[in-house]
């Protein structure tokens, strides 16, 4: 992927960065390599407030964390307080470096990654938290929340060959960080996806950092919580999201 985007999928401007994620397994004891963990290594796709927060809480959380850019050397503050287990450099080294995507774009940037970048993704779990914004997106996003299959079915079209899985897409990036809700109740984190590994790498990835993840259903199911649901942007606790998808 070459080029940069003026607004990353978190609304702030910059360059975009390649978050990988891989999982602990479940839990927040995995840190150190334990037992629970299993796969060590991080890469993010989009440096912004949801990407380049949930980058830090993982490398916090002891995990490799490798954010990317067209400009590493600008992406130290991030490296920093993800922790000595945190490096930066290109995204082709990004995705090459890990297992896991984290892809923290806006909508408008799917369409301008390269080839290269694509065939790369193939195979790859990727955990897509995009949502999409006319005011930003343009004539894309429109066409996105028209879908009746979501969010989760576009970027599988747009990345054909991908695990894709939604999740952390659904909650303001303040609050992300804070993990806990004004009630004090952990927050709740959906999460969408048919692929069966990628939906258990998103749950340990979710609980790794002290989120409460809800596996919804399959990735059509995304619908669910994206924009404009009665869970997006609420900080929900995962029994509140349960009873309003009625899952309970």
């Amino acid at each position: 992927m070459t080029g940069s985007y003026p607004l990353d999928e978190g609304g702030r401007q910059g360059v975009y960065l390649l978050e990988e994620g891989i999982l602990p397994g479940g839990g927040t004891e995995n840190s150190q390599g334990g037992p629970n963990m299993r796969t060590k290594r991080i890469g993010i796709v989009g440096s912004g407030n949801i990407g380049g927060n949930l980058g830090i809480m993982l490398g916090q959380a002891g995990y490799e964390v490798f954010f990317s850019s067209r400009h590493p050397e600008n992406l130290k503050e991030l490296v920093q307080d993800a922790g000595p287990a945190a490096r930066a450099g290109t995204v082709a080294e990004a995705i090459a470096f890990s297992d896991v995507i984290l892809l923290s774009v806006p909508l408008k940037a799917y369409r301008e990654l390269d080839i290269e970048t694509k065939q790369a993704l193939q195979g790859k779990i990727v955990i897509d938290t995009s949502n999409p914004y006319p005011e930003r997106d343009g004539v894309m996003a429109v066409e996105a929340r028209q879908d009746p299959g979501g969010m989760g079915t576009v970027v599988a079209r747009l990345l054909p060959g991908a695990k894709i899985v939604r999740a952390f897409n659904s909650v303001y990036f303040e609050d992300l960080r804070k993990t806990v809700n004004k009630r004090g109740d952990r927050i709740g984190i959906p999460i969408a996806g048919d692929d069966q590994e990628a939906v258990e790498v998103a749950v340990e990835l979710a609980r790794s950092v002290g989120l409460d993840p809800v596996v919804v259903g399959g990735l059509t199911e995304s619908r669910l919580f994206d924009v404009g649901t009665p869970v997006y942007a609420t900080s929900a606790s995962a029994s509140e999201i349960k009873a309003k998808l009625r899952m309970e």
